[in-house]
């Protein structure tokens, strides 16, 4: 092999798919410092205050200053831990977290891969996520940490199998597990009335609930529930790694979003497939869609009480999976009996 088709077949795409992957990273960590501020804002606006507003215009900035207070504060390990599950812990969920991305389009072949089980893809990242969490709780050598740990793990197990049923009852619609794919079978002349989230409303509702809990997100933050664990698994933590798990969960609560955009309302698709709404890019769409289900997750934190454990497991198993399970061979049952299965 000569050094010009070594250039052009290995080496260029693999600088390619680098500097996409650094872009990609950089726009995803300042859009999370704005979604955080988004957060902390919605979240006063509820409680009739003002949420930060000091640091930088309109409190701007506020999230790059934690960060730099974050960075610059010691980490503290203690002194029975295992050191190095215990540093590792927060870098296997960030990371994780973020890989996730490597497969979400956010506009027509706007996406690091383009692989054709995009959805077991997130499925694999989202169920992984789970050690992350388990492996603070085990490395920190305190009970409360580690039951906090096994709470969040049965947690995450039960609602990640009624999202796998959602996943199942979208893909027997679109006829592929290919996130672009999926997105274009929801291209119709009705518009928004033919994005699933008309059609599969009941997973439409399950998977929303699924993702707040998949993410520990209240009501369901029983693992970090500070009125009776003070931070649930990662109690012993603080500075560098206790910001990477924070980072961890929010870049997950985007993934969510995204994946709820491109699953039920129709990814980068326009609300109505005419002008002068064709006219808008496809990632303003795309982002709006997120935007929107981000609010949707912050107004459940702002104005739901927390449920108890024995609550949140009866809603997974006694509610959400003979539901999800009743779903999948309804769509199953009318797709192949009224001839609308995708060829």
């Amino acid at each position: 092999m000569t050094l010009a088709e070594f250039w052009t077949t290995y080496l260029w795409p693999l600088i390619v798919m680098v500097a996409e992957s650094v872009l990609l990273l950089i726009l995803l960590l300042v859009a999370i410092a704005y979604v955080l501020l988004a957060d902390r804002k919605i979240w006063a606006a509820v409680q009739i205050r003002r949420g930060p507003n000091v640091v930088g215009p309109w409190g701007l900035l506020q999230s790059f200053a934690d960060l730099l207070k974050f960075v610059l504060k010691e980490p503290v390990i203690p002194a029975g831990a295992n050191k190095g599950v215990f540093l590792l812990a927060p870098l296997v969920t960030c990371v994780l977290a973020l890989s996730a991305w490597a497969v979400i389009p956010v506009n027509l072949n706007w996406m690091i891969a383009d692989i054709n089980v995009g959805v077991l893809y997130i499925f694999a990242i989202s169920s992984l996520m789970i050690y992350g969490i388990i492996m603070a709780g085990w490395a920190s050598n305190s009970k409360y940490p580690f039951l906090a740990a096994l709470r969040s793990a049965a947690q995450m197990v039960s609602y990640e199998v009624s999202i796998g049923f959602v996943f199942i009852t979208v893909l027997l619609c679109a006829g592929s597990l290919n996130l672009s794919a999926i997105v274009e079978a929801q291209n119709s002349k009705f518009g928004l009335f033919g994005w699933y989230w008309f059609w599969l409303l009941p997973m439409f509702v399950v998977f929303f609930v699924s993702s707040l809990a998949e993410t520990n997100r209240p009501p369901f933050d029983l693992v970090e529930a500070e009125s009776e664990l003070v931070a649930g698994f990662m109690v012993e933590y603080g500075s560098t790694p206790y910001m990477m798990f924070m980072l961890g969960e929010y870049v997950a609560i985007g993934t969510m979003c995204a994946m709820a955009t491109i699953l039920f309302l129709g990814g980068w698709l326009p609300p109505i497939p005419y002008p002068p709404f064709t006219w808008v890019p496809g990632v303003i769409w795309f982002l709006g869609k997120a935007l929107f289900m981000f609010f949707l997750f912050a107004m459940v934190k702002a104005i739901v009480p927390r449920y108890r454990y024995d609550q949140l497991m009866r809603l997974g198993w006694k509610v959400f999976l003979p539901l999800s399970l009743a779903m999948v061979v309804i769509v199953a049952s009318v797709l192949q009996f009224g001839g609308l299965a995708p060829k």
